[in-house]
């Protein structure tokens, strides 16, 4: 019997995948917990369906996260923060400050996890930041930390 697998089975199959089991196995194991549906034309149409659309919301994030890489490759981000007498930040800039400075100076919103630093910035100075908005695409960014 030909099934839909609806979830991972360990050394049966992966969720979406088609695949040939035994009767036995497919009605009285895999569709009566859910893991499989058996392969009908209407079980097959709607899984086509729902590959197109998984494949299209990709295709759109992928779109987005390079106009995004275009629009802030090679920028600089300006950060006014307060410091003490020795000139060293009272706390350090984090990368959700860096977030928020990004979106007003930019109009770009960026997840704060999506920012990483290679040291902590705790000094006035002009630092590299990345920023990794989908799988493969990333932007270099400066960050220039100045007195307020």
């Amino acid at each position: 019997m030909k099934v839909i697998f609806t979830q991972d089975v360990k050394g049966s199959g992966k969720k979406g995948e088609i695949k040939n089991v035994s009767d036995g196995y497919a009605r009285n194991f895999l569709i009566t917990k859910g893991l499989a549906v058996e392969a009908t034309p209407k079980n097959l149409s709607d899984l086509e369906g729902k590959q197109a659309s998984a494949q299209h919301k990709i295709d759109v994030d992928t779109a987005e996260a390079k106009k995004t890489a275009d629009i802030l490759n090679d920028k600089k981000v300006l950060i006014k923060a307060k410091a003490g007498s020795s000139g060293k930040l009272f706390g350090a800039v984090t990368s959700a400050q860096i977030a928020d400075e990004i979106a007003a100076q930019y109009g770009q919103k960026v997840d704060k996890k999506k920012i990483s630093l290679k040291s902590e910035i705790k000094n006035f100075g002009e630092y590299e930041a990345e920023i990794r908005l989908y799988t493969g695409i990333s932007a270099k960014m400066k960050v220039e930390v100045t007195e307020a």
